[in-house]
Protein backbone atom coordinates (compact mmCIF):
# COMPACT_ATOMS: atom_id res chain seq x y z
CA UNK A 1 0.00 0.00 0.00
CA UNK A 2 3.32 2.28 0.64
CA UNK A 3 4.42 3.40 -2.88
CA UNK A 4 6.62 6.39 -1.91
CA UNK A 5 9.81 5.61 -2.70
CA UNK A 6 11.70 2.06 -3.60
CA UNK A 7 14.39 3.39 -1.23
CA UNK A 8 11.64 2.45 1.43
CA UNK A 9 11.61 -0.91 -0.18
CA UNK A 10 12.47 -4.31 2.01
CA UNK A 11 16.24 -5.85 1.41
CA UNK A 12 15.92 -9.04 -0.38
CA UNK A 13 16.39 -12.24 1.55
CA UNK A 14 19.37 -12.95 -0.45
CA UNK A 15 21.38 -9.95 0.42
CA UNK A 16 20.39 -10.28 3.95
CA UNK A 17 21.79 -13.92 3.65
CA UNK A 18 24.96 -12.70 2.18
CA UNK A 19 25.73 -10.26 4.61
CA UNK A 20 25.28 -13.11 7.45
CA UNK A 21 27.69 -15.22 5.50
CA UNK A 22 30.46 -12.35 5.83
CA UNK A 23 29.88 -11.86 9.24
CA UNK A 24 33.30 -13.74 9.64
CA UNK A 25 36.92 -11.87 10.79
CA UNK A 26 38.91 -10.39 7.84
CA UNK A 27 40.61 -7.97 6.37
CA UNK A 28 39.48 -4.42 7.56
CA UNK A 29 37.92 -1.55 4.95
CA UNK A 30 38.47 -2.73 0.88
CA UNK A 31 41.23 -6.04 1.19
CA UNK A 32 38.76 -8.41 2.35
CA UNK A 33 37.44 -11.33 0.49
CA UNK A 34 34.49 -10.21 -1.09
CA UNK A 35 35.85 -6.86 -1.82
CA UNK A 36 38.57 -8.32 -3.78
CA UNK A 37 36.25 -10.17 -6.24
CA UNK A 38 34.11 -6.88 -7.04
CA UNK A 39 36.44 -5.94 -9.80
CA UNK A 40 36.01 -9.11 -11.46
CA UNK A 41 32.65 -9.87 -11.01
CA UNK A 42 32.02 -6.37 -12.68
CA UNK A 43 34.04 -7.41 -15.40
CA UNK A 44 32.01 -10.17 -16.06
CA UNK A 45 28.95 -8.47 -16.15
CA UNK A 46 30.35 -5.50 -18.28
CA UNK A 47 31.90 -8.23 -20.87
CA UNK A 48 35.41 -5.91 -19.80
CA UNK A 49 37.74 -4.71 -17.60
CA UNK A 50 36.48 -2.54 -14.94
CA UNK A 51 37.46 -0.96 -11.73
CA UNK A 52 34.05 -1.52 -8.84
CA UNK A 53 34.34 0.44 -6.36
CA UNK A 54 31.81 -0.17 -3.28
CA UNK A 55 29.76 2.92 -1.42
CA UNK A 56 26.84 3.83 0.94
CA UNK A 57 25.03 6.17 -0.93
CA UNK A 58 23.99 6.65 -4.67
CA UNK A 59 25.23 10.67 -3.87
CA UNK A 60 28.52 9.76 -2.86
CA UNK A 61 28.44 7.69 -6.19
CA UNK A 62 27.57 10.32 -7.94
CA UNK A 63 29.96 13.12 -6.77
CA UNK A 64 33.14 10.74 -6.31
CA UNK A 65 32.78 9.49 -10.33
CA UNK A 66 32.37 13.78 -11.23
CA UNK A 67 35.53 14.72 -8.35
CA UNK A 68 37.83 12.37 -11.06
CA UNK A 69 36.13 14.97 -14.23
CA UNK A 70 35.97 18.05 -13.04
CA UNK A 71 38.76 20.62 -11.34
CA UNK A 72 37.38 23.15 -9.23
CA UNK A 73 37.47 25.95 -11.93
CA UNK A 74 35.51 23.57 -14.55
CA UNK A 75 31.93 22.49 -15.53
CA UNK A 76 29.73 19.72 -15.57
CA UNK A 77 26.64 19.39 -17.70
CA UNK A 78 23.66 17.99 -16.29
CA UNK A 79 19.91 18.23 -17.00
CA UNK A 80 18.03 20.91 -15.28
CA UNK A 81 16.33 18.80 -13.17
CA UNK A 82 19.34 16.25 -12.28
CA UNK A 83 19.27 14.44 -9.06
CA UNK A 84 23.09 16.06 -8.51
CA UNK A 85 21.33 19.99 -8.89
CA UNK A 86 18.19 18.88 -7.30
CA UNK A 87 18.68 16.33 -4.91
CA UNK A 88 22.07 16.80 -3.39
CA UNK A 89 22.27 19.65 -1.21
CA UNK A 90 25.22 20.88 -3.33
CA UNK A 91 27.36 17.83 -2.85
CA UNK A 92 28.54 17.73 -6.38
CA UNK A 93 30.11 21.15 -5.69
CA UNK A 94 31.80 20.01 -2.73
CA UNK A 95 33.40 16.86 -3.79
CA UNK A 96 34.30 19.02 -6.99
CA UNK A 97 35.67 21.74 -4.29
CA UNK A 98 33.47 23.79 -6.93
CA UNK A 99 32.89 22.75 -10.15
CA UNK A 100 29.78 24.29 -11.12
CA UNK A 101 26.74 22.48 -12.90
CA UNK A 102 25.66 23.54 -16.14
CA UNK A 103 22.02 23.42 -16.36
CA UNK A 104 20.19 22.11 -19.69
CA UNK A 105 16.74 21.47 -20.51
CA UNK A 106 15.08 18.30 -22.33
CA UNK A 107 12.02 16.72 -22.54
CA UNK A 108 11.43 13.75 -19.39
CA UNK A 109 14.44 15.10 -17.87
CA UNK A 110 16.58 13.85 -20.59
CA UNK A 111 19.81 14.95 -22.35
CA UNK A 112 19.96 15.33 -26.35
CA UNK A 113 22.60 15.74 -28.56
CA UNK A 114 20.99 19.32 -29.82
CA UNK A 115 20.58 20.35 -26.26
CA UNK A 116 23.97 19.98 -25.07
CA UNK A 117 25.70 21.14 -28.19
CA UNK A 118 23.27 24.55 -27.76
CA UNK A 119 24.46 24.66 -24.08
CA UNK A 120 27.98 23.89 -24.98
CA UNK A 121 27.99 26.93 -27.81
CA UNK A 122 26.81 29.90 -25.09
CA UNK A 123 30.24 29.21 -23.02
CA UNK A 124 32.97 31.65 -24.33
CA UNK A 125 36.29 30.41 -24.89
CA UNK A 126 37.78 32.78 -21.97
CA UNK A 127 39.07 32.61 -18.25
CA UNK A 128 36.02 34.55 -17.75
CA UNK A 129 33.70 31.53 -18.00
CA UNK A 130 34.03 28.02 -15.94
CA UNK A 131 34.69 25.42 -19.18
CA UNK A 132 33.07 22.36 -19.52
CA UNK A 133 34.69 18.71 -18.63
CA UNK A 134 31.83 16.57 -18.40
CA UNK A 135 28.73 15.47 -19.22
CA UNK A 136 26.20 13.57 -16.66
CA UNK A 137 23.08 11.84 -17.40
CA UNK A 138 20.68 10.02 -15.27
CA UNK A 139 19.63 6.53 -16.98
CA UNK A 140 16.31 6.11 -15.76
CA UNK A 141 15.51 10.07 -16.00
CA UNK A 142 13.85 11.86 -12.88
CA UNK A 143 10.78 11.44 -14.90
CA UNK A 144 11.49 7.32 -15.71
CA UNK A 145 12.69 7.65 -19.25
CA UNK A 146 15.07 5.61 -20.49
CA UNK A 147 17.97 6.15 -22.76
CA UNK A 148 18.52 3.99 -25.19
CA UNK A 149 21.95 2.70 -26.65
CA UNK A 150 21.95 4.91 -29.26
CA UNK A 151 21.30 7.58 -27.52
CA UNK A 152 23.29 7.52 -25.05
CA UNK A 153 26.02 6.71 -27.77
CA UNK A 154 25.16 10.11 -29.61
CA UNK A 155 26.31 11.39 -26.83
CA UNK A 156 28.91 9.75 -25.98
CA UNK A 157 30.29 10.92 -29.38
CA UNK A 158 29.58 14.09 -29.16
CA UNK A 159 32.06 13.83 -25.46
CA UNK A 160 34.80 12.11 -27.34
CA UNK A 161 34.48 14.90 -29.65
CA UNK A 162 34.99 17.93 -27.23
CA UNK A 163 37.15 16.20 -24.91
CA UNK A 164 34.35 15.97 -22.16
CA UNK A 165 34.41 12.85 -19.53
CA UNK A 166 30.89 11.21 -19.48
CA UNK A 167 28.93 9.71 -16.04
CA UNK A 168 26.36 7.92 -16.00
CA UNK A 169 23.75 8.63 -12.50
CA UNK A 170 22.23 4.92 -12.47
CA UNK A 171 20.16 5.07 -9.61
CA UNK A 172 17.90 2.92 -11.18
CA UNK A 173 19.97 1.61 -14.20
CA UNK A 174 18.45 -1.71 -13.69
CA UNK A 175 15.06 -0.75 -14.22
CA UNK A 176 16.84 1.20 -17.20
CA UNK A 177 18.69 -1.95 -18.67
CA UNK A 178 15.43 -4.23 -18.01
CA UNK A 179 12.80 -1.78 -20.13
CA UNK A 180 15.44 -1.43 -22.51
CA UNK A 181 15.99 -5.05 -22.62
CA UNK A 182 19.74 -4.52 -24.09
CA UNK A 183 23.06 -5.79 -22.75
CA UNK A 184 24.47 -3.56 -19.53
CA UNK A 185 27.93 -2.99 -21.55
CA UNK A 186 25.77 -1.43 -24.85
CA UNK A 187 24.05 1.47 -22.54
CA UNK A 188 27.19 2.21 -20.62
CA UNK A 189 31.27 1.85 -22.29
CA UNK A 190 30.56 0.84 -25.55
CA UNK A 191 28.44 3.91 -25.98
CA UNK A 192 31.14 6.16 -24.74
CA UNK A 193 30.38 5.89 -20.57
CA UNK A 194 33.37 6.22 -18.52
CA UNK A 195 31.94 6.10 -15.03
CA UNK A 196 28.54 4.67 -13.43
CA UNK A 197 26.94 4.86 -10.61
CA UNK A 198 25.46 1.55 -10.34
CA UNK A 199 22.35 1.99 -7.72
CA UNK A 200 21.38 -1.21 -5.89
CA UNK A 201 19.61 0.26 -2.87
CA UNK A 202 16.51 0.79 -4.57
CA UNK A 203 16.70 -2.58 -6.36
CA UNK A 204 16.82 -5.06 -2.79
CA UNK A 205 20.35 -3.83 -1.32
CA UNK A 206 20.56 -2.82 2.08
CA UNK A 207 22.89 0.25 2.09
CA UNK A 208 25.79 -0.60 -1.13
CA UNK A 209 25.99 1.33 -4.79
CA UNK A 210 28.61 0.28 -7.32
CA UNK A 211 30.97 2.88 -8.75
CA UNK A 212 32.22 1.39 -11.84
CA UNK A 213 35.11 3.02 -13.94
CA UNK A 214 35.59 2.05 -17.06
CA UNK A 215 37.89 4.40 -17.50
CA UNK A 216 40.01 2.92 -15.16
CA UNK A 217 42.43 5.47 -15.04
CA UNK A 218 39.85 7.50 -12.90
CA UNK A 219 39.69 4.64 -10.16
CA UNK A 220 43.01 5.21 -8.50
CA UNK A 221 42.20 8.53 -7.60
CA UNK A 222 38.89 7.55 -6.33
CA UNK A 223 39.73 5.65 -4.08
CA UNK A 224 41.97 8.41 -2.48
CA UNK A 225 39.03 10.38 -2.59
CA UNK A 226 36.53 7.72 -0.98
CA UNK A 227 39.05 7.78 1.89
CA UNK A 228 38.55 11.56 2.54
CA UNK A 229 35.08 11.65 2.00
CA UNK A 230 34.55 9.24 5.08
CA UNK A 231 33.24 6.47 2.67
CA UNK A 232 35.67 3.94 3.03
CA UNK A 233 33.89 1.79 5.56
CA UNK A 234 36.22 -0.52 8.44
CA UNK A 235 33.55 -3.67 7.48
CA UNK A 236 33.62 -3.24 3.69
CA UNK A 237 32.74 -6.58 3.47
CA UNK A 238 29.43 -6.27 4.39
CA UNK A 239 29.32 -3.84 0.86
CA UNK A 240 30.29 -5.78 -1.48
CA UNK A 241 28.33 -8.82 -0.45
CA UNK A 242 25.66 -7.10 -0.69
CA UNK A 243 26.94 -6.49 -4.79
CA UNK A 244 27.50 -10.03 -4.88
CA UNK A 245 24.53 -11.36 -3.87
CA UNK A 246 22.84 -8.96 -6.33
CA UNK A 247 24.77 -9.72 -9.37
CA UNK A 248 24.13 -13.47 -8.37
CA UNK A 249 22.21 -15.42 -10.93
CA UNK A 250 21.29 -12.20 -12.18
CA UNK A 251 19.36 -11.41 -9.08
CA UNK A 252 19.44 -7.25 -9.63
CA UNK A 253 17.56 -7.82 -13.15
CA UNK A 254 14.82 -10.15 -11.96
CA UNK A 255 13.98 -7.51 -8.89
CA UNK A 256 14.17 -4.74 -11.94
CA UNK A 257 11.95 -6.38 -13.65
CA UNK A 258 9.27 -7.17 -11.07
CA UNK A 259 9.40 -3.64 -10.01
CA UNK A 260 8.69 -2.31 -13.93
CA UNK A 261 5.84 -4.73 -14.48
CA UNK A 262 3.98 -3.70 -11.79
CA UNK A 263 4.27 -0.20 -12.88
CA UNK A 264 2.98 -1.22 -16.34
CA UNK A 265 -0.11 -2.52 -14.43
CA UNK A 266 -0.57 1.38 -12.83
CA UNK A 267 0.30 2.52 -16.07
CA UNK A 268 -2.99 1.14 -17.34
CA UNK A 269 -5.03 2.04 -14.95
CA UNK A 270 -3.68 5.80 -14.73
CA UNK A 271 -4.32 5.98 -18.81
CA UNK A 272 -4.90 10.02 -20.01
CA UNK A 273 -3.52 11.06 -16.06
CA UNK A 274 -0.11 9.93 -17.07
CA UNK A 275 2.35 13.01 -17.65
CA UNK A 276 4.91 11.10 -18.88
CA UNK A 277 5.42 7.54 -20.89
CA UNK A 278 5.98 4.51 -18.06
CA UNK A 279 9.72 3.20 -19.19
CA UNK A 280 10.53 2.12 -15.84
CA UNK A 281 8.95 1.49 -12.46
CA UNK A 282 7.60 5.37 -11.88
CA UNK A 283 4.42 6.75 -12.75
CA UNK A 284 3.65 10.47 -12.37
CA UNK A 285 0.21 11.26 -12.87
CA UNK A 286 -2.68 14.22 -12.95
CA UNK A 287 -4.18 13.98 -9.72
CA UNK A 288 -6.53 16.46 -7.89
CA UNK A 289 -5.92 17.24 -4.02
CA UNK A 290 -9.84 15.68 -3.55
CA UNK A 291 -8.73 12.17 -5.62
CA UNK A 292 -5.23 11.99 -3.59
CA UNK A 293 -7.52 12.04 -0.63
CA UNK A 294 -9.55 9.32 -1.27
CA UNK A 295 -6.65 7.16 -2.39
CA UNK A 296 -4.77 8.17 0.40
CA UNK A 297 -8.25 7.31 2.52
CA UNK A 298 -8.31 4.17 0.82
CA UNK A 299 -4.71 3.25 2.31
CA UNK A 300 -2.33 4.02 -0.21
CA UNK A 301 0.52 6.34 -0.03
CA UNK A 302 2.26 8.15 -2.39
CA UNK A 303 4.07 11.82 -3.11
CA UNK A 304 2.38 14.43 -4.45
CA UNK A 305 4.65 16.10 -7.44
CA UNK A 306 3.50 19.79 -7.66
CA UNK A 307 -0.04 20.16 -8.15
CA UNK A 308 -2.43 18.48 -9.02
CA UNK A 309 0.19 15.52 -9.65
CA UNK A 310 1.73 12.48 -7.92
CA UNK A 311 4.44 10.22 -7.78
CA UNK A 312 4.30 6.56 -7.69
CA UNK A 313 7.13 4.42 -7.13
CA UNK A 314 7.05 0.53 -7.43
CA UNK A 315 9.61 -1.43 -6.10
CA UNK A 316 11.20 -5.40 -6.33
CA UNK A 317 8.70 -7.15 -4.29
CA UNK A 318 5.46 -5.48 -5.43
CA UNK A 319 4.19 -8.71 -7.26
CA UNK A 320 0.75 -7.90 -9.78
CA UNK A 321 -1.70 -8.67 -6.38
CA UNK A 322 0.17 -5.87 -4.63
CA UNK A 323 -0.96 -3.29 -7.13
CA UNK A 324 -3.85 -4.05 -8.70
CA UNK A 325 -6.04 -2.81 -5.46
CA UNK A 326 -4.24 -0.05 -6.34
CA UNK A 327 -4.58 0.07 -10.12
CA UNK A 328 -8.71 -0.10 -9.24
CA UNK A 329 -8.77 2.47 -7.15
CA UNK A 330 -7.44 4.72 -9.58
CA UNK A 331 -9.13 3.56 -12.60
CA UNK A 332 -12.29 4.10 -10.55
CA UNK A 333 -11.62 7.72 -9.88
Amino acid sequence: MRFFSDNAATVHPMVMDAMMAANGVDTAYDGDAWSRRLDAAFSQLFERDVCALWVSTGTAANCLALAGMARSHQAIICHQEAHIEVDECGAPGFYTGGAKLLLTPGEGAKLTVEAVRQRLSAIRDDVHQMQAAALSITNASEYGLIYTPDEVAALGDLCADRGLKFHMDGARFANAVAASRCAPADVTWRAGVDALSFGFVKNGAMNAEALIFFDTDLADAARYRRKQAGHLQSKGRFLAAQLLAMLSDDLWLDNARAANAAAAILADAAQDRLLHPVEANEIFMSLSAAEAAALRGAGFDFYDWGEGSARLVTSWHHKAADVRPLAAAIAAL
